[in-house]
């Protein structure tokens, strides 16, 4: 049985686990971040790959990293939330721990994972959408991740939909993620709470403030009826239809798959994106209508796809 090891480094914390070939993790190890450190961060998970390497026969590690990944897999150019400008990741976690190493972005892990493993076995046209501050993608098609040309491809969040909108912090206005995220999400409770307290009691009750409402005060606050909380939570059930629509246009994809941390509210959205994007459809009454499932492999998805990356390189 191949052994991988999959890591998963985010901006607080870096997750790795042991992954056999049917995308089982065995074992597990979770370490704090040195963001502020490019090269701590690389001696952190050669750290955490030594020590399950040190119990387990590996061959190979796979790294999930949030930002651009280069077409070679092997250098991150750029990551909004880490040290990393032009970081060459791979050749130095290969160094440290003596095995190959292959990195790729965390949202293109996620969505390997889910198409080997998840919900988007069993078919070929993959999409997948990863709704949690902001809004990242990953894409499978015809058994293959599309990467772009340059390795930078499925950045879905940062389409804009209304010219000169919100600002993001990709440095542009008015970009999907603005509105169909988390961070749309609290703005939108945020904004009716202050317009009409009426509406929001149960949330101002949580909260105590709109100044720090959070994203578990909206969705208990939904789950209890409060309309302020519901009425964000439509606002982004339709961005988010609106956007998978658009994607639908270009990509004409079997099956999406909508995964990050607000997805574990899908029960108060995701019939509504469901009716939302029949409707908003090109061609609507005229083609197949794409399936959206909610992921299943949760935050372990990218773990694992990185993992089976490093089994497939």
């Amino acid at each position: 049985m191949a052994l991988t090891i999959g890591v998963d480094v985010g901006g607080t914390k870096i997750a790795s686990g042991v992954v056999d070939d049917d995308g089982r993790i065995l074992e597990r190890c979770l370490r704090q971040t040195p963001a502020d450190n490019p090269e701590k961060v690389a001696v952190t998970i050669a750290d955490v790959v030594s020590e399950l390497a040190g119990r387990h026969e590996i061959e190979a590690v796979g790294v999930g990293a949030a930002g651009f990944v280069d077409e070679a897999r092997s250098h991150v150019r750029f990551a909004p939330n880490l040290a990393w400008r032009e970081e060459p990741l791979q050749e130095k976690v290969s160094e440290l721990v003596g095995l190959p190493v292959v990195v790729e972005n965390d949202a293109n892990a996620m969505a390997w994972g889910e198409y080997r493993f998840g919900a988007g076995r069993g078919e070929t046209h993959v999409v997948c959408v990863t709704v949690g501050t902001g809004i990242g993608g990953g894409a499978v098609f015809g058994g293959e991740l599309y990467r772009g040309r340059w390795g930078m491809g499925a950045e879905w969040g940062h389409m804009q939909v209304i010219p000169d909108g919100r600002p993001c912090g990709c440095g542009h206005r008015g970009c999907w993620e603005k509105y169909a995220s988390g961070s749309s999400l609290l703005i939108d409770a945020r904004a009716s709470a202050e317009a009409d307290p009426s509406s929001a009691v149960h949330l101002l009750e949580l909260a105590g403030s709109v100044d720090v409402l959070r994203g578990e005060h909206v969705t208990e606050a939904a789950r209890n009826g409060d309309r302020a909380a519901l009425d964000a939570f439509d606002s982004l059930a339709q961005w988010l239809a609106q956007g998978l629509a658009d994607l639908a246009a270009i990509l004409d994809p079997g099956r999406y798959i909508i995964g990050g941390g607000v997805s574990a509210a899908a029960d108060l959205f995701m019939d509504k994106v469901r009716v939302a994007y029949a409707e908003r459809l090109t061609g609507r009454g005229h083609r197949p209508l794409a399936e959206i499932r909610v992921a299943e492999l949760g935050p372990s998805a990218g773990l694992v796809g990185a993992a089976d990356l490093a089994r497939q390189r």
